[in-house]
């Protein structure tokens, strides 16, 4: 129990420690103007105050990552927690401040503005698409899920019968179809709606719940697991089949959520629109990644100590075919009970749609801004809403959720890498050390290119030391690009 000790405290210590050095490098200004007080519309540039800017913050970002990830990341042995804790600390809450800074002092405009800006049109126009693509791919993800486990939690045998074949092979039944239909009305009430109607309201009760239900497991690891959590013994991949698995780029791609995510920076901007103060990006956004790292740390350690270690795990997840919504159940109900057990559930599902509808939100807005769509008006906002949701359900008929999963997990942290090198120029520009962005962008673009060459779903070579050379020259042409940009930017705004 050493280990995640040690990382639970590091964690925390960051965010007052490496949290307060990034305010200096950025130049945190108490009497700067924020985008909810210049821009205000009533709709989506509303002031709200820090305590739930934080907590609508750390739920949007949060998702099924910081859970299913971390388990099925677990895995891979205790070398999860050392990414864990280095990726949340240097790589994940360090991207997320600085997305959310710089959003704040553009505007709050939405990322791909962001990166174009900064990168270049040329970098601007693929980001609009690659991002749109993400966020209903992450729409698609966290409508499909919760709606299964759902369907797993009711006894309805009337409608239990098929009611649709997807063209993927999969069945949907009645009840299934009747409960996507109720998120799929949630969604869209919610993503048209100002944000201070129903987000600003329950997600911060939500949030409240996700620190609720880990602070849950957390007792029962000190009283109960804590001698079956294993110790680090150095990055020995203890995942069953690790030669399909590899720990690079897999277990990178697999706990995704809980220690850098690209999809965090499209959430950044919600918040910035809504901020009073610029000194409440520490809390906001800093704060909130290392909280989801302390989250999924103990759902990390919860999965490896709950079956006895690493190999139970494995067993475990062979055994529920991986479907982590299983795993959780089984977690919360022998160690809480079936009472706070309702709770956990309720919470995951809360937290897969609290996610989705603002992934949905922010494909909305990232539309508008590419098109230059208004969006005071409700009929404005049905016009890029529509085709939005039509596209996520097709996403959902036409592949199944492993697919899903593994496509979103690596679009995921291919949107970091834009976002680091955004960061990188930024930070160039104004004369900061940029090696705080420069080795996770050098890091992740790696990790990216090299799961090109290494998953199954993309070339899936079996010449392991080819696919990770290519990888690497991958990284090389991509890593001098941005380079150039980065220098280059403040001779071309000179």
């Amino acid at each position: 129990m050493i280990t995640f000790i040690i990382c639970l405290v590091a964690l925390v210590a960051a965010y007052f420690l490496y949290g307060a050095h990034l305010d200096r490098v950025a130049g945190i200004r108490n009497t700067a103007e924020v985008p909810s007080k210049t821009h205000f519309d009533g709709v989506d540039y509303i002031p709200m105050p820090r305590w739930k800017t934080f907590l609508i913050q750390l739920l949007n970002i949060a998702g099924l990552g910081p859970i299913f990830g971390a388990l099925l990341g677990a895995a891979y042995g205790p070398v999860a927690f050392v990414w864990i804790t280095l990726g949340g600390i240097f790589f994940g809450a360090m991207h997320d401040f600085f997305a959310g800074v710089i959003s704040l002092r553009n505007g709050g405009v939405s990322l791909p503005e962001i990166v174009g800006k900064y990168l270049g049109g040329g970098t601007k126009a693929v980001m609009r698409w690659f991002s749109v693509a993400l966020m209903i791919l992450v729409g698609a993800v966290f409508m499909s899920q919760p709606a299964e486990l759902i369907a797993e939690r009711i006894d309805a045998p009337a409608l239990s019968d098929v009611a649709f074949h997807s063209p993927a092979g999969h069945t949907f039944s009645t009840l299934l179809m009747i409960i996507l239909g109720a998120i799929l009305v949630y969604y869209l009430v919610a993503t048209l709606l100002p944000i201070d109607k129903i987000i600003g309201k329950i997600y911060p009760v939500f949030g409240g719940l996700l620190i609720f239900m880990a602070m849950g497991i957390l007792w029962s690891l000190f009283t109960e697991y804590g001698e079956q959590i294993p110790e680090f013994d150095g990055f020995r991949n203890m995942k069953a089949d690790a030669e399909r698995f590899p720990l690079v780029p897999m277990l990178f791609t697999t706990i995704a959520c809980g220690a850098i995510s690209g999809f965090h920076a499209t959430q950044s901007p919600l918040m910035a629109r809504c901020m009073r103060n610029e000194n409440e990006s520490r809390v906001v956004f800093y704060g909130a990644m290392i909280s989801e790292s302390v989250i999924a740390l103990i759902w990390a350690a919860i999965g490896m100590a709950f079956w006895g270690g690493v190999e139970g795990l494995n067993g475990a997840v062979a055994e529920y075919g991986g479907k982590a919504a299983l795993l959780v159940d089984k977690i919360a109900t022998t160690t809480l009970g079936q009472t706070l057990a309702l709770f956990v559930v309720f919470g995951v599902v809360a937290c897969a749609i609290t996610s989705g509808d603002t992934a949905f939100r922010s494909a909305r807005l990232i539309v508008a801004d590419m098109f230059g769509i208004e969006q005071r008006s409700l009929g404005k906002r049905l016009l890029v809403c529509f085709p939005i949701f039509a596209l996520g359900l097709v996403i959902i008929f036409l592949l199944p959720f492993g697919t899903m999963w593994s496509y979103f997990a690596w679009a995921n942290q291919a949107l970091s890498v834009f976002t680091l090198w955004t960061i990188c120029v930024w930070l160039h520009h104004r004369g900061r050390n940029i090696w705080i962005a420069l080795v996770p962008a050098v890091v992740m673009t790696y990790v990216c290119s090299s799961y090109i060459f290494v998953s199954p779903l993309m070339f899936g070579m079996a010449n392991r030391t080819a696919a990770y050379l290519l990888g690497g020259v991958l990284t090389a042409l991509i890593s001098a690009s941005m380079l150039k940009k980065v220098f280059g930017y403040g001779k071309k705004h000179s």
